[in-house]
């Protein structure tokens, strides 16, 4: 199963921890974004170049010590057609790399159109005869279930042909999550309601770790629901994001682990990659800065499993 590739990674790198690849033009260093409008000018090409420069630097400065990348699809969707082909070669560049690729894109939608979905970055797709190369296929996927089983059986599908994964939405990061998954359904939150759904959901994909291909997305900005859920879900590996500028610390995203220091990985994505903008760094650092930084977080959270 997929999912005990990307074990076998997190304990080869001994670090449970994935870097997200969420990109912003201010977020990128000066002296690569006048590299690219030099060459390209002030066009969209010039921007694509400079996305994938800047990941690229990345992926080379922390391949070696971190087991996953999570490109954010929204960050490159931004950006038209650019965005698009520079989260591509992104994707193409991390796999070569070494790195699981998880893409954050939160599909779903019911029948047909989730086929669609799970096509596009799950699995293969054909029109005719004609077999289409897929520029965005990923390890991994992070799926939004709350519109019910009909629109993630599908990428359940392709996660059982394929050797893929996902993550569903479970009890996330952001301060108003409560408004809805805190909300009381028969004495549960519906919060729970949603981690039986998973359970259930992956029932038929355990792989040899005991692990399913159905994770869970569950923020490290709730420690306590973590902690509970992480009880609740015992064959979900959970995605743990929250971590860094969002607040999340490593005792935090203790209560995500199993007993063996497994069954989570924790997301850091603006921490690592605008590290260089923190004090003691030049914009030149900014692949040191994030090496040092992921480091950190490796320590942080190894020091509470």
């Amino acid at each position: 199963m997929s999912i005990d590739r990307l074990i076998e990674k997190i304990e080869e790198k001994k670090n449970p921890t994935v870097f997200g690849l969420d990109p912003r033009w201010e977020y990128i260093p000066e002296h690569i974004r006048e590299e690219a409008i030099a060459s390209y000018g002030r066009t969209n090409l010039a921007v694509s170049k400079a996305l994938v420069a800047f990941n690229r630097g990345l992926i080379d400065a922390l391949c070696d010590i971190v087991p996953a990348v999570k490109p954010q699809s929204a960050y490159y969707e931004m950006y038209g057609l650019a965005g698009l082909s520079a989260l591509a070669e992104t994707i193409s560049y991390a796999k070569e790399k070494g790195l699981y690729v998880v893409l954050d894109g939160k599909r779903n939608d019911i029948g047909k159109t989730a086929e669609a979905y799970a096509a596009a970055y799950l699995d293969t797709t054909k029109a005719g005869d004609i077999e289409i190369e897929n520029e965005l296929e990923s390890d991994g996927l992070t799926v939004n279930g709350y519109l019910g089983t009909d629109g993630i059986r599908p990428f359940i599908d392709a996660c059982k042909n394929n050797q893929k994964i996902i993550f569903a939405l479970v009890k996330t990061s952001n301060p108003s999550s409560g408004e809805l998954q805190d909300l009381c359904v028969d004495g549960e939150p519906i919060y729970r309601k949603m981690a039986a759904l998973v359970n259930r959901w992956g029932a038929e994909t355990i792989g040899k770790r005991g692990y399913s291909a159905v994770g869970a997305v569950v923020g490290a900005t709730y420690p306590k629901q973590l902690a509970e859920l992480r009880q609740a879900m015992p064959n979900a590996y959970i995605l743990v994001p929250g971590y860094g500028a969002q607040g999340g610390g490593g005792a935090d995203v203790a209560g995500a682990f199993d007993k063996n220091g497994l069954g989570a990985i924790v997301n850091s994505s603006r921490g690592i990659m605008c590290a260089w903008q923190k004090g003691g760094y030049q914009p030149e650092d900014y692949q040191k800065a994030a090496r040092d930084e992921a480091l950190k977080m490796r320590e942080d959270i190894m020091r509470y499993i």
